[in-house]
């Protein structure tokens, strides 16, 4: 009877223990790896790292040097070298290590062992980075960071960057429109592409940008930030008007480029620019961003002279794709279908568009078409995003490289404030003056939805 007693006076705090770490690592995982995770991961790095990385093949036959000494000193076994350790640094999502590669490895060997270091470790995923030759960091993610999401304090924001979700491998997703100067954004309705376009829009409003707006579904998705816009149009006939005045200024920005090369001989080279980043500050025009939201709807016709304004208007944008990036002008360009049916023109606009982001999509073609011709082992990864997980996506570029990111939740009254409070950084554009939207006097309202979607985030 006494030993009963004693079992369950130590089994219930034990049983109590187990319950709320159990509880902990479902509701919060972040405080579940700082308290729990992260230090049994940690030990079992460092008591397992030399068995690992043998079971793993990533060790190599010792120096000449190093058998000689293991034998002058001691009669131990002269066993394969892994590769040398640096400081285990933990973060708030895991762990980073640094490890320097013996003679005749490749970080390629690294990575190809990922999913065995996942399991030896008992972490959520291990992700390889090369930090230099000869040098790789391995990113030890303790838990799934997608599925709450939590942006890390440093963003690495900054002009004409926007930290706009977080990647699977807890870093932020950054646009950076000077790097990749055109994006193609697809998803379906529901999937998270407006709240992704919503986080670029609230990210640029605080920076001397000009914004301009084409929303051919009467202005629902860009007409609550018009405080902020320079220019918005709301249906074909409007955009059929704004693409020509952006090509206009375009082509007056490179008569302003071609003036500064036309300079005197003997200028300093620094002074010779072939785009508009190479210009002295005061002559600088402003940087233009052009969302373009459900892009379908400008290639959709019914009679002939809607094909001749397609035609039109098809041809403008690839021009702006192909020319804008040396005048300061960006794309971003979003729908929830794209696909060569679409008519003339629209595999060429898609071929000038380096970025690429595809939330879930309706059809497998969509997801070929925005990852297909850059990565195609990302098309599976596109189509198999769940309903339920709004926000989620995979973000790619032509340089083939992809991750799934997902966006935190940003309210449509917040974004509205947001722009609201910047709408005295409009810049001064006189060519977009004409189509400058009606600002509304206070931000917009968050009003219930007639269909609640499902939240972006847990």
């Amino acid at each position: 009877m006494t030993d009963l007693t004693t079992l369950l006076e130590v089994g219930g705090p034990v049983a109590a223990f187990g319950g709320g770490a159990a509880y902990t690592r479902a509701k919060y995982p972040a405080v579940y790896w700082s308290a729990v995770g992260g230090p049994i991961s940690t030990v079992r790095l460092l008591s397992s790292y030399g068995s690992v990385m043998e079971a793993c093949g990533l060790t190599v036959a010792p120096s000449r040097l190093r058998v000689l000494a293991v034998k002058a000193t001691t009669r131990r076994e002269v066993r394969p070298v892994p590769p040398r350790r640096g400081i285990l640094r933990p973060t708030s999502t895991g762990l980073r290590l640094r490890l320097r590669l013996a003679p005749g490895q490749e970080p390629a060997d690294v990575a190809a062992s990922a999913e065995r270091l996942r399991h030896a470790w008992g972490v959520h995923a291990v992700y390889v980075t090369t930090v230099k030759p000869g040098v790789v960091e391995l990113r030890l993610v303790g838990y799934d960071v997608l599925r709450r999401v939590r942006m890390p304090r440093k963003t690495g924001g900054g002009f004409l960057k926007v930290p706009v979700a977080l990647r699977e491998d807890a870093m932020p997703f950054v646009r950076d429109y000077r790097t990749v100067p055109h994006q193609l954004t697809l998803g379906a309705t529901l999937s998270g592409k407006s709240m992704y376009l919503r986080h670029l829009i609230a990210g640029l409003a605080p920076q001397p940008v000009a914004l301009v707006g084409i929303d051919c579904k009467r202005g629902v998705e860009l007409a609550p930030f018009a405080a902020r816009l320079s220019a918005l149009a709301t249906d074909p006939d409007e955009a059929a008007e704004l693409l020509p005045v952006l090509v206009k200024e375009m082509e007056d920005r490179y008569d302003l480029i071609k003036e500064r090369q036309g300079i005197a001989p003997g200028t300093p080279d620094e002074e010779i620019t072939s785009d508009i980043w190479g210009l002295p500050k005061s002559e600088r025009p402003t940087p233009i961003v052009l969302f373009v939201d459900e892009v379908a709807e400008l290639f959709l016709t019914a009679t002939r002279k809607d094909e001749e304004r397609r035609d039109e208007m098809v041809t403008q944008l690839i021009r702006l794709a192909q020319l804008g990036r040396a005048a300061g002008i960006y794309l971003e360009v979003c729908g929830q279908r794209f696909g060569a049916e679409l008519g003339k023109g629209a595999t060429m606009l898609r071929a000038q568009l380096t970025g690429r982001v595809c939330h879930r999509v309706n059809d497998e073609a969509s997801a070929k078409m925005a990852l297909g011709d850059i990565a195609p082992e990302a098309v599976h990864a596109a189509c198999s995003i769940a309903p339920e997980m709004p926000g989620l996506a995979v973000a790619g570029d032509t340089s083939g490289g992809w991750s799934r990111i997902r966006t935190p939740y940003l309210s449509l009254a917040d974004a509205a404030t947001i722009c609201h409070d910047s709408a005295d950084l409009v810049p001064d554009v006189p060519a977009l003056k004409p189509f400058r939207p009606a600002a509304p006097v206070h931000p917009v309202e968050a009003l219930p939805p007639v269909v609640r979607p499902r939240p972006v985030t847990d």
